[in-house]
């Protein structure tokens, strides 16, 4: 639970406009790599992988978390901090991994 409150308050710290202002994604992979793994295989297993899912397949999750669709309390609050071309980005990335 203690990450999640580190990773919340980074995000508060460093909003979405800021991040894309900056053009830098390397703070959100950051705290996505907290839960999801630096090479995007999860350490617990509770926690999916997102290596080599498909690139559309993990941006419709990330909207169907940020719209409350999908329903898992952290990842909507995520979510919500990020802009549609950070999500498309996020996707992108762990699409590009090898799994």
């Amino acid at each position: 639970m203690r990450i999640v409150t580190c990773l919340v308050l980074s995000l508060l710290l460093f909003p979405a406009a800021e991040r894309a202002h900056a053009g830098d994604l390397s703070e959100v992979l950051a705290q996505c790599a907290a839960c999801h793994g630096v090479d995007g295989i999860a350490k617990s297993a509770d926690v999916p992988h997102l290596a080599g899912q498909q690139e559309l397949y993990l941006f419709n999750q990330i909207k169907a978390f940020r719209s409350g669709a999908r329903t898992h309390k952290e990842m909507r609050y995520m979510s919500r901090q990020l802009s549609e071309a950070e999500m498309r980005e996020i996707a992108r990335h762990y699409a590009a991994m090898p799994r």
